[in-house]
Parts: structure tokens; sequence; C-alpha cells
């Protein structure tokens, strides 16, 4: 049986005995244990439903656990849709070109410090300008909202000694990186222990979820064990666990994590391949079931960087790649996903599209 096919039959089975009961369910202990026991910064964990949930109630807590209200986070990395979070965001504010939302007043983001992704120097100028100021660096730790970016090999490291030496917080959003890049996510995979780590998407299976976790410590600070209160009604539902629960399952099996690394590696090189083949400057890249490429020399180190992509032609490849069969995000700024369920045919069928494709445009 394919792997949706274990998770709809299991979730027929859920909803039988009821879609929501808000209220704790045993399933929110099965997979809360299988997210501690897989994610290396999480002792304890809150569910949500959302990643955009997530980052709120982690910067929440970030501020109420060292008693500062700055934070800082990357150029073009995207959050979710909180006010604190839309300043210089990715992902559809980049793709629509809003340096920051109508709605959002001034006092929610005047203690948010952005900085360009893989530039130690400005978070360190960042800490000297705003001495004992500043609680948290929020991050991806492989950046999806931008198209993909990859860290600088000292740049997390540089960060998690600056986080260190000024008594603030690490937060890695593993939104998109979480049981992707590895089985313990990018903190797994880069071999770099976070603070607090946000979750989602995947942990659900599809549903509707969110997740933050991390040190126990920090952790014991959320209600009803502390004084930060973030609740939901909804938060936890037997659905999404058991869609949750059951996807974990299928993704700690042998061999998960080199199926995809192989497919996506025959993706991203062919597609730069065909890129190369046609006349076209390009440039990309690939970590486990995450890729992305853009229509520049590259290299890409920032958001800044990715703005110099050829987005008029992203477009004619997106809506030609369409024509062909094979549907991309819609955005020069988005990074892409293989999954289990992609094929080896798969995959050569949509290299093959996208020289048909390259050739053209």
């Amino acid at each position: 049986m394919p792997m949706t096919g274990f998770v709809l039959a299991a979730l027929a089975e859920t909803m039988k005995k009821g879609t929501s009961f808000g209220a704790p369910c045993l399933l929110e202990n099965v997979l809360a244990e299988m997210v501690i026991s897989a994610v290396p910064s999480i002792e304890m964990v809150r569910f949500v439903n959302s990643g955009t949930e997530a980052c709120m109630g982690v910067l929440r807590l970030a501020r109420a656990f060292t008693g500062k209200q700055k934070f800082i986070k990357f150029e073009g990395c995207y959050h979710g849709h909180a006010n604190s979070f839309l300043v210089k965001a990715g992902s559809g504010v980049a793709t629509l070109g809003l340096p920051d939302s109508p709605g959002v007043p001034k006092s929610a983001t005047s203690d948010t410090l952005t900085a360009p992704y893989n530039d130690l120097a400005a978070v360190e100028k960042l800490f000297e300008a705003n001495k004992g100021e500043i609680a948290a660096i929020i991050l991806e730790p492989v950046v999806g909202n931008s198209g993909f970016i990859t860290p600088k090999p000292e740049f997390i490291d540089g960060i998690r000694r600056i986080t260190k030496d000024n008594g603030a917080l690490l937060i890695f959003d593993e939104v998109m990186t979480g049981f992707r890049l590895a089985y313990g996510g990018a903190q797994e995979y880069f071999g770099i222990t976070p603070d607090l780590t946000t979750l989602g998407k995947i942990i659900g299976g599809g549903l509707p979820v969110g997740a933050y976790g991390g040190r126990r410590d920090i952790m014991e600070m959320v209600a009803p064990a502390g004084p930060m209160y973030q609740a939901g009604t909804l938060s936890g539902n037997p659905l999404a666990m058991t869609a949750g629960i059951h996807t974990l399952k299928r993704l700690r099996q042998p061999g998960t994590y080199e199926y995809l690394d192989k497919i996506t590696k025959e993706l991203t090189n062919g597609i730069l391949e065909a890129g190369k083949k046609t006349g076209h400057a390009m440039c990309g890249g690939y970590i486990s079931g995450m890729f992305g490429f853009f229509f520049t020399e590259g290299p890409v180190y920032d958001f800044s960087d990715a703005k110099k992509s050829d987005t008029e032609k992203f477009g004619k490849f997106f809506r030609g790649m369409l024509e062909e069969g094979v549907y991309f995000a819609p955005s020069q700024f988005e990074a892409g996903f293989t999954s289990l369920a992609h094929t080896p045919q798969d995959i050569q069928f949509t290299i093959a599209a996208a020289e048909k494709v390259l050739s053209r445009i």
C-alpha cells in the first residue's frame, strides 16, 4: 500500500472516534514522543495548528524566558504571517514585491532587527548596537522562502557562538527543513543544536499542524507549567496526530533519506545540465528532499543575490512546465521538495520536460 494509503486508512479509523475533542488525547503523547526522540533540541514539545502559529508561540516564549524584547531575523526568510515577522520577509511577500504588509502597525515590528543571511559581521553589529536587548535569533537553517539557499560552513556555527556569548536563544525554524533534510531535521544534518525549534507541515502528514519545542527549562515557561500563555482548541487534534504518527513511522524506515537524496540529486543536476545545454545562466543545489535553482549565474548566498535572478524567465519556465504536465512552485523565491511518492520515471520525465521548455524560452 502507498504511504498515502496507510495515512488515509488510519485517519478513517480515527474519525470514527471523533474529529476534535478540545482536550488532550493519547495520540498527542505518541506523536510528541516520536518528535522528541527524533529532533536533537526538543526535550518538550507543544502542538499548534500551523507553522505561523508555531513561530508566534516560540517568539513569545523566547521573550518570556529571556526578559528581552528584540529579536533578529534574516532578510528573505519567512516565518509566517504574524505581524512581527513581516519585515523583509520571503515567500509570497518576495514574489509580490511587498517590503512589508499593509495593516501591520510600526509598533508591531519596532523590535524586529534584520540582517542579510550568511552575514555574521552584520549579526555581530546588531548585538553590539543593542547590548542586552536581544532575546533570540530565528532563522531557516536552510532558506526555502527566497529560493533554496544553504548556509556557509561557518555561518550556523557562528550564530550558535554569538547567541551563547550574548545570552540570547537560537531558534531554528524547521517548518520546511524538519524531517526533510534528515529524520532529525537540519540540526541533525549540520550537527548544530538550537535552543528552540519550530515544525509544521510534515509532522501532520498533510493535515493542518505545527509545533514548537526545545530545552525543558525553556519549555516549562509555557502554561500550564509556567506563566507564558498559549493554547488552541484544535491543537493536537486526533486527525492531525494520527496522520503525523503514520508519516513519521514511514520516514524512519531504513533507506528513506538515501532514496530522497538520490532522486533529488538526479533532478537538480538534470535541470541545471538542461539549462547549460540550452544556454541559460542558472545555479542551484539540493540537500536530501529539498532543492532549488535560480536563473542567474550565482552563487546565491542571500536574498540580495536571489533578487538578481531573471524572474521573467522563471515565469516563462513555470508556465512552460505546466504545459508539459509538471507543476513547480509558481515563484523563483520558493524551494522545491521531492517525496517518496516520486519515482525515478517522474524524475526523468521532469528533466526531459525542462530541457524541452528551456530550449524554447
